[in-house]
């Protein structure tokens, strides 16, 4: 049984079609001063029950899921998995300066406290959050996704840029898919505060290349524009990005379009991104990866193949 959260409800209704089972039942109303109030209206009992929810801000989208969960568990399904195409709070994800949290460990406790037997989601920020957790993660990339896009597009003369020196991995194994032969290069830059970061240096030659920036999330935009300009001043010849997660805070939105950038591919991991009417952002659907995944896991069948020739 497929239920949807309020932040992820046109994303379960492409999941389901593609299945090919109906979303089943479920109201989330608010009491007169704003609390949350869940309520599943079908029998669960005995079943295998996935609800898909994104916990991008505001908070109120963590807690439905939270209250979703409890829900299912008090109601007797026999499993119960989360299905977070966007896990929110993993950019704190170590104790890096005094009298911080580790929210992406408190999240994870919280999921598997409220009910949830296993989680489901997608390019998580970094990848220990996946050992934060006591019960059972599949972690899927979106990177099949995006690598069929630029096929469609040719990849000859590409280059594929790395954000910043912790990303390299991913990205490699992301050029490689893309074609055999096409090398990367990657942004040194030095972060000095949230959402705020300095490109010190391009390694690699991108002279004359059109270039691919592999990133997980874009938030306020800075981090790519930054490497973008860095990188046109070196010149290259057209600038991609893709990126998972399509936050878009601020004026994100219009940064992108002013800058320097032909285009941004992100997935509809996130709500609002349906909502954006650019001429330079792309919306790539990831609902048949999911979808695929949601049908195996109910199958008890290894969903490895998904994602294991990105990882290496």
């Amino acid at each position: 049984m497929l239920f949807a959260g309020s932040a992820s409800s046109e994303l379960t209704r492409e999941i389901a079609g593609i299945i090919g089972i109906p979303v089943s039942k479920s109201t989330v109303t608010k009491f007169a001063d704003g609390e949350l109030k869940i309520k599943i209206e079908e029998n669960i009992r005995g079943q295998d029950v996935f609800i898909v929810q994104s916990t991008s801000p505001p908070a109120e989208n963590l807690l439905e899921l939270l209250l979703f969960l409890d829900a299912a568990k008090r109601a007797s399904a026999e499993r119960i998995t989360a299905v977070i195409p966007y896990y929110g709070y993993a950019r704190q994800d170590r104790k890096d300066e005094p009298r911080v949290p580790i929210s992406a460990k408190l999240i994870a406790d919280l999921l598997a406290v409220s009910g949830a037997h296993r989680v489901l989601t997608m390019d998580l920020h970094a990848e220990q959050i996946q050992g934060y957790f006591n019960i059972p993660v599949d972690h899927l990339y979106a990177a099949p996704v995006f690598i069929d896009y630029y096929h469609q597009k040719g990849t000859e003369n590409f280059i594929v840029v790395s954000p910043d020196a912790g990303r390299v991995n991913r990205v490699r194994a992301f050029a490689r898919r893309i074609g055999k032969d096409v090398p990367i290069a990657i942004i040194d830059k030095r972060r000095t505060g949230p959402n705020q970061s300095k490109v010190v240096n391009v390694i690699g030659d991108v002279k004359g290349k059109k270039v691919i920036i592999y990133d997980d999330m874009i938030d306020t935009g800075g981090t790519i524009i930054d490497a973008a300009e860095a990188l046109a001043a070196k010149g290259v010849q057209e600038i991609y990005v893709c990126a998972v997660h399509g936050l878009f805070s601020r004026n994100a939105v219009e940064r992108i379009e002013e800058s320097p950038i032909n285009e941004v591919a992100v997935t509809n991991t996130l709500k609002n991104v349906r909502d954006i009417m650019a001429e330079k952002i792309k919306i790539l659907s990831i609902a048949g990866l999911l979808a695929e995944a949601i049908k195996r896991i109910h199958n008890n069948e290894s969903i490895s193949s998904l994602f294991k020739e990105v990882e290496e």
